[in-house]
């Protein structure tokens, strides 16, 4: 039996070239380019035009202030005051209030905050105590600050006008802040200063009390309102900023006052007092304690077991 066989077709003939002539390669070398071109990246990146601005003249992150953990404690929730103090305040935000409000006052911001000190806690307390309020650092370390606050003294606020309690409130916060935030010397400020720093930034603050006045003293650093008012007339009259300069001027030395006063306005500071008591009305009695009928935001007075202002201060130390 024959087995059926067709041969396999043969591939199409190459095209000749005639005689004497070379073939050309121009095609298909254009066309072996262009493929690579197109599946083949460019070793050489493509970048864009340079960036001619000046490195002054670009846009730099804008410095902000430092921040730190806000704790709040209450160690007598049945207390009355501390009823008062839940149903007027937002704790966490006038507690970030009060920070906020005190490092704008006392400082500007850099990209580094080096000028500023590195509290790192404040920690809010409310307790029963006499006084008004003081702060202290904490047991860890002096980075870490207690603002006791008393619950005896809110409910004692009065009721009128109806913001006067949430004003007393946050104005207490705001003094007693600053203290968490002030330089003192290393610790060789007069504490009328310090204490007049402080109320300085609550005035400032538009958180001043009814019975605050000026008052015309032997002594420019009686302290609170009154070393106060005084320094809100050097900020007035002697340049916006002044006191932020007599604040950070006690960051890196101790006190020296003829020193720390001349080089900061050219004068003595009796001689600063003096020009501040003539601005003031001649019927304001020496040493007038008389009208004085609210404490002192941070007066402590001393009982068995508990400690003084002043030795309650040492946290400035």
């Amino acid at each position: 039996m024959t087995l059926g066989w067709s041969p396999r077709p043969l591939p199409p003939p190459l095209a000749m070239s005639p005689a004497g002539e070379t073939p050309t390669s121009t095609s298909t070398a254009t066309s072996t380019t262009t493929m690579t071109n197109e599946s083949t990246p460019s070793p050489i990146p493509v970048h864009g035009p340079p960036n001619t601005t000046p490195a002054a003249q670009r846009p730099h992150p804008k410095p902000g202030y430092p921040t730190c953990k806000l704790r709040f404690e209450c160690r007598d929730l049945t207390h009355e005051g501390a009823d008062i103090f839940l149903s007027t305040n937002k704790v966490a935000e006038d507690f970030l209030a009060a920070v906020r409000t005190v490092l704008s006052i006392l400082y500007k911001p850099s990209q580094s905050n080096s000028h500023i000190p590195g509290t790192r806690s404040v920690t809010l307390i409310l307790e029963a105590m006499e006084g008004v309020a003081y702060t202290t650092g904490s047991e860890l370390d002096d980075d870490h600050k207690e603002i006791h606050f008393s619950l005896d003294y809110i409910l004692d606020i009065p009721t009128e006008p109806p913001s006067r309690r949430k004003d007393e409130i946050q104005g207490v916060l705001v003094h007693e802040m600053v203290h968490c935030w002030q330089w003192n010397g290393h610790g060789t400020a007069p504490g009328g200063l310090i204490e007049g720093i402080a109320d300085f930034v609550r005035l400032k603050a538009g958180l001043s009390p009814p019975h605050w006045k000026k008052e015309k003293k032997d002594n420019w650093d009686g302290g609170y309102q009154h070393t106060g008012y005084f320094l809100d007339w050097i900020e007035c009259n002697y340049g916006k900023g002044s006191v932020r300069r007599v604040n950070e001027a006690l960051m890196n030395k101790r006190y020296d006052e003829e020193a720390f006063w001349m080089g900061l306005f050219g004068k003595q500071v009796k001689e600063l007092w003096d020009e501040y008591c003539k601005t003031m009305p001649q019927d304001v009695a020496l040493d007038n304690k008389k009208d004085q009928k609210e404490p002192e935001d941070g007066v402590m007075v001393e009982k068995d077991g508990q400690k003084t202002k002043d030795q309650l201060e040492k946290v400035l130390e």
